[in-house]
């Protein structure tokens, strides 16, 4: 199994940011492959992108059916353009019916540089993934 796959089989995971010294976990429901990497999406007007862009490090768990747990982390890397926003509103188009558009000023797209991922079972075990 691939990452992305699990994570689109989770439907929720959750992504942990830094307010300083205060940590905030938040759900996240969508991820896409661009060019070749794992993808995110955040709304500059949230809280989460203001974290991101004060401090890029992301961690990101997700849990199955079997309860196997996947985690991610590392540094985010914006990289927003009409072409990558287009891709997610092709990927996910509900984010076209939240109002978001490939030529808004609002609407985010990053991925994760310095990638880490580990998949375990529910007693440690690890497990089998790629990315």
């Amino acid at each position: 199994m691939k990452v992305i796959e699990f994570l689109k089989e989770a439907k929720v995971f959750f992504g942990a940011t830094a307010d300083g010294d205060t940590p905030h976990v938040r759900p996240l429901g969508f991820v896409m492959e661009y060019e070749g990497k794992l993808a995110f999406y955040s709304d500059n007007r949230k809280n989460v992108f203001k974290q991101l862009k004060a401090n890029p490090k992301i961690a990101i768990a997700a849990i199955d059916s079997k309860m196997n747990t996947l985690r991610l982390s590392g540094k985010v890397n914006f990289i927003t353009s009409p072409e990558s926003k287009k891709a997610a509103i092709d990927a996910m188009p509900a984010l076209a019916k939240m109002g978001y558009a490939a030529d808004d000023n609002i609407f985010e797209i990053y991925t994760i540089d310095d990638l880490s991922y580990s998949l375990t079972n529910m007693m440690g075990k690890k497990l089998d993934i790629e990315l």
